[in-house]
């Protein structure tokens, strides 16, 4: 690839928040959390896009490198959340996780498959398989009931089982009793509800949602990061895209993004802020209590 460097992202724990929009990066092996083969795997994932010409990455071109040289791993089980400012990578890193995009170099592995040169059709059936998507603003078909909603995935299949799969996903999410309204008759909260319980159905390998509480009041978000963190504790993996710290901050682990680069990975805990941005991050008062991290989530 001529006419552009391409760096390689350094996981590190030792970082401040403040310092990781600054640090150098070096080529180092994706982050073990755990002995095993993991979960998702990437190495050396670089996603660019094209010039006006059509180029990619030629010399004197004006190619954008949305991803460099990204080193990712996680484990079955982890609660992570990808983090970063409009324009760092995350929702092309997003894309590719979940299999609505591929890298133009590097290897995944997904589930032990390496989806990383698999054609539209190997995707699909892989998304609909391996990855419960959550997005924003829901998707809900809106003269639906929420229960058929949830049960679309399974239809795709042909599962004759689906409607019971759907109610006890709706049930998993606190939403049993409102099996058969649709979308208008359900609060915000209680949308997004059913969009986890339609991604859960399945039974996929990771949760991966999208920006899932940017739609919502303060303690309605906070209340739909409290079920990822159940949903994390029966050992589902659960990955959050996100640009809000308070929503970072309920993950077990954050991976940093900045143009295109991991500039930081490391436990939730381990990850040090002044009082003063601490605060400017959740608040004070009700607010702050909120957001803050239940006693028993905070020790490994």
């Amino acid at each position: 690839m001529s006419g552009a460097s391409v760096a390689t992202d350094a996981p590190r724990a030792d970082l401040t928040v403040e310092h990781a929009r600054v640090v150098s990066t070096s080529s180092l092996s994706p982050t073990v959390a755990n002995g095993g083969d993991p979960l998702v795997s990437m190495r050396g994932i670089v996603k660019r896009y094209g010039a006006a010409d059509g180029s990619l990455g030629a010399a004197g071109s004006t190619a954008v490198y949305a991803l460099r040289g990204v080193n990712l791993r996680i484990d079955k089980g982890e609660f992570v959340a990808i983090v970063g400012p409009s324009g760092s990578g995350k929702s092309t890193l997003m894309n590719i996780l979940g299999c609505l995009d591929v890298p133009d170099r590097g290897e995944y592995v997904l589930a032990g498959v390496d989806v990383s040169r698999l054609g539209d059709d190997a995707l699909a059936n892989i998304r609909n398989r391996s990855v419960g998507f959550i997005f924003q603003q829901w998707n809900l078909l809106a003269r639906t009931a929420a229960v058929d909603n949830v049960a679309l995935p399974l239809a795709y299949r042909g599962d004759r089982a689906r409607r019971d799969k759907a109610l006890a996903a709706l049930k998993a999410v606190g939403l049993a009793a409102r099996a058969t309204h649709r979308p208008n008759q359900l609060s915000g909260g209680e949308q997004q509800r059913v969009a986890i319980a339609r991604a859960l159905v399945t039974q996929p390998a990771i949760l991966l949602a999208d920006e899932p509480t940017g739609s919502l009041d303060s303690a309605t978000g906070a209340g739909i990061m409290r079920l990822f963190q159940r949903l994390h504790e029966a050992g589902r993996t659960v990955i959050v895209v996100t640009h809000d710290p308070r929503v970072a901050d309920l993950a077990h682990r954050q991976v940093h993004l900045l143009d295109g680069q991991i500039v930081l990975d490391a436990l939730t805990n381990e990850i040090r802020r002044p009082p003063a941005t601490q605060e400017a991050v959740r608040g004070t008062g009700q607010e702050a209590n909120i957001w803050a991290r239940p006693p028993a989530l905070t020790a490994d």
